[in-house]
């Protein structure tokens, strides 16, 4: 698992909705993580995806229960990683 080092925050997030992580939903993650200082990741296992890039975070192949970890490299960004964490386990709003 990726860990997060000592300027990096980090929080789990399970996948709630039905659908998994999917376009529309990694185009939500990817809108809130653009607003960050500083890079923003998503996490599943070793493999590790730019939270901005909706094709990257796609990458991951997350169906609904999957475990991700968001990171995020600015102590600053703490408002976004909570706002991306709330929106993975509310179910993305679907």
């Amino acid at each position: 698992m990726v860990k997060a080092s000592s300027t990096e925050t980090s929080k789990e997030a399970t996948i709630a909705n039905e659908l998994g992580l999917h376009a529309r939903s990694a185009s939500q993650v990817a809108r809130l993580a653009a607003k960050a200082r500083s890079n923003v990741w998503l996490c599943k296992g070793d493999h590790k995806a730019d939270a901005t890039s909706i094709m990257d975070v796609l990458t991951l192949e997350c169906p609904k229960g999957t475990k991700l970890v968001v990171l995020i490299e600015d102590p600053e960004d703490n408002e976004i990683l909570q706002q991306i964490v709330n929106l993975i386990e509310s179910g993305f709003g679907e």
